[in-house]
């Protein structure tokens, strides 16, 4: 039902193009309806809630202000005012104007679907395709609905609908390719994914959904030609996922195929980046990590050090994790991704009090974000405040009542202090939610708490062979063992976890649910085996390992001009100044340094890598063509491979932004002396 969101966003979209050209329709242009239009065009909402109330004191009946407050209230989930107003614009709203009625419908049915009212929300669909019956938009979205719904016949009549309106377009085709997939009948979906392609040649979406269909026929070459199609047209979300679900002999083909790509476009970051998801899907975490290092060393990418992170995180070494995460973290300092999973680093490190400070700045930007609290929660609790942890799971509990692991942890800590009528009423809420095989997890720890090993043992049963190539499952198994007192199963199914790739020595060194064996020589002589065989992780059980690479601080001198800073610096061996702006995402230079350098041979035609939009420190959107720089040197650091955007603005200055500082390291500025120190690995 998500979908509808994104459906209702797109119609919106529509109908801001279409306000400024369908005149016909004699739409509003009253101050205040104008001026809230252009704030819901901006996306500033509450400005616009504001115009629109203005608007309709004066005007009770303006139909486009009801649609488009319904629109409003819809985003910020207020269902009861959204239907209110929908309704009113349903009334109000000429019935010639075919988009604004159109929306309307949608909107509605989105709120009836959200309130999981779908009787409502198909028959809202179905008034308007009655009072509108060629507006192949309504068909569009009556069908998504029956598809969510897995009513795939009343969906296909719809699509074949769509393509009796409008049989030049691909959605109807689409649609039917996707039902067919979706039963599972897969030469049928392909003679529509095929139509799809020779209608629309650069539409990615043919390509990743018929690449579902040879996959499901076990057509590998096929299915993994179709991926590389999808990709060569954009960065589709389906290839990708097809691409990190792939097993032999798909996965060695399809990393093959991307090779050559990464050949044919040796700037495009794209292929490389992909393989390192194929890498990370398959835990091939030092090709996965290899890989990333490559896409990196064309287009420097945050989430890829974040990627780079969580690889070596499952290694066991978290020094190298944190050392990564870092370098995200210093390309943005606030997202909050990147802090919960520093916090996650760092607990696993024993460092639970710079865990407890990451998740405080997380929490800070996203209180409601109740699983933020769990696992503050667990920090908490393993720095040995239980009441502050206690407090956390309160909130996680009340910010997300469905959440088992929240009560059983909650329950924990309620029979440590001897609460245990607490303690049973949160293990039986565990009982009460975890009711399907599909959903258990912490019922088999719930059971145990209450004495029930029997059914504990059972659960874990179903758990694993639910699961069997999951580290973490056989992890789950050897603490349920240990607390029921059977070291050798314990010790056997620890043995078979690590053997799967599980490598948190650190948490494995305190979890008390292992207390019953850690002692013993079986799980020492255990941990010691493993360590052993992971050398290159760089973490113990109980320490970490240094085998990172010395810090070094690197001095570049800069100068002050109008108050920016100018760096010097050698662009592919030119001679040329850099202005330092930290606010800047990208590199950027002008046409006539660009031209300069074409012309006297410093960038020839395969640096030139297409055109994208970038934004500049004050926000502003350009256009420009983004080339390759193949080095780029100042002080005594060299870059390989900085992509730069050309700006068309002939006196703008040679600007250096954060897709190079965030490959730098940590950086700070020393006004006094007019240096840049910048702490970076040695070489």
């Amino acid at each position: 039902m998500k979908n509808m969101r994104f459906l209702l966003l797109a119609a919106c979209c529509m109908l801001l193009v279409l306000d400024a050209v369908a005149q016909k329709n004699k739409r509003p242009d009253s101050y205040n309806y104008q001026r809230g239009y252009e704030a819901f065009q901006d996306s500033e909402f509450d400005v616009a809630l504001e115009y629109f109330d203005k608007e309709l004191k004066d005007n009770a009946k303006n139909g486009y202000a009801h649609a488009l407050t319904a629109v409003i209230h819809y985003y910020n989930d207020d269902y009861g005012r959204a239907l209110n107003e929908v309704d009113k614009a349903l009334k109000y709203l000429p019935k010639k104007d075919n988009e604004y009625q159109n929306m309307a419908y949608v909107t509605k049915a989105a709120v009836h679907l959200v309130l999981e009212d779908t009787t409502q929300a198909i028959s809202t669909m179905n008034e308007g395709i009655k009072n509108y019956p060629k507006e192949t938009p309504l068909y569009e979205k009556r069908a998504q609905i029956l598809y969510e719904l897995n009513r795939y016949d009343e969906s296909d009549a719809d699509y074949r609908k769509l393509i009796e309106l409008s049989p030049g377009e691909t959605i109807g085709y689409m649609g039917l390719g996707r039902n067919a997939n979706a039963r599972e009948q897969w030469n049928d979906a392909i003679k529509q994914f095929d139509y799809v392609t020779k209608l629309s040649s650069g539409y990615a979406s043919g390509y990743s959904f018929r690449a579902e269909a040879y996959a499901g026929l076990k057509k590998w070459d096929e299915a993994t030609d179709d991926i590389v199609s999808a990709l060569k047209c954009e960065y589709d979300q389906k290839a990708v996922y097809l691409a990190t679900t792939l097993d032999e002999p798909a996965f060695t083909t399809l990393v093959s195929k991307c090779k050559v790509q990464a050949v044919k476009t040796p700037n495009d970051a794209m292929w490389p980046t992909l393989i390192g998801f194929m890498y990370e899907s398959k835990k091939q975490y030092d090709k996965a990590i290899e890989a990333y290092n490559t896409a990196n060393s064309k287009d420097v990418d945050e989430a890829i050090y974040f990627r780079i992170a969580h690889c070596y995180f499952d290694m066991g070494n978290s020094q190298q994790a944190l050392n990564n995460i870092n370098l995200a973290l210093n390309m943005d300092s606030t997202d909050v991704d990147n802090l919960a999973f520093k916090a996650e680093i760092l607990n696993e490190m024993h460092d639970y009090n710079g865990a407890i400070r990451q998740m405080d700045k997380v929490l800070a930007d996203v209180p409601e974000y109740a699983a933020g609290y769990y696992q503050r929660a667990c920090f908490k609790k393993y720095a040995g405040d239980t009441i502050a942890a206690m407090e956390d799971l309160n909130m996680a509990v009340v910010l997300d009542p469905k959440t088992s692991w929240y009560y059983y942890t909650r329950g924990e800590i309620y029979r440590n202090q001897g609460k245990k009528d607490l303690a049973e009423a949160d293990y039986r809420k565990v009982i009460e939610l975890e009711t399907k095989p599909e959903d258990f997890e912490s019922l088999p720890y719930a059971y145990l708490g209450l004495g029930e090993n029997d059914k504990a043992i059972a659960v874990v049963d179903t758990i694993i062979a639910r699961d069997s190539t999951n580290s973490a499952v056989y992890y789950n198994a050897a603490c349920v063992y240990s607390r029921m007192g059977d070291q050798p199963l314990a010790i056997a199914f620890l043995r078979k976890s690590l053997e799967l790739g599980n490598r948190h020595f650190g948490h494995i060194s305190r979890d008390s649910d292992l207390d019953n064996i850690r002692g013993t020589e079986e799980f020492k002589n255990l941990i010691r085996e493993f360590e052993d065989k992971g050398d290159a992780a760089g973490e113990t059980a109980f320490g970490m390992r240094d085998n990172m690479a010395p810090l070094v601080v690197s001095e570049i001198p800069f100068t002050k001009e109008d108050g920016v800073c100018k760096v010097k610096c050698n662009i592919n061996g030119l001679p040329l100044a850099f202005v330092f702006d930290t606010g800047a995402s990208e590199v950027t230079m002008s046409m006539v340094e660009a031209t300069f350098m074409v012309k006297n041979g410093y960038l020839s035609d395969s640096d030139i890598i297409g055109s994208q939009r970038y934004m500049d420190a004050n926000g502003n959107v350009n256009v420009g063509t983004v080339i390759n720089l193949k080095k780029v040197e100042f002080g005594d650091l060299s870059l390989t491979n900085v992509r730069a955007s050309v700006v068309r603005n002939q006196k703008a200055p040679l600007l250096l932004g954060q897709s190079v500082l965030g490959r730098l390291g940590k950086i700070e500025i020393d006004n006094q002396r007019l240096m840049l120190k910048i702490t970076h690995p040695q070489e």
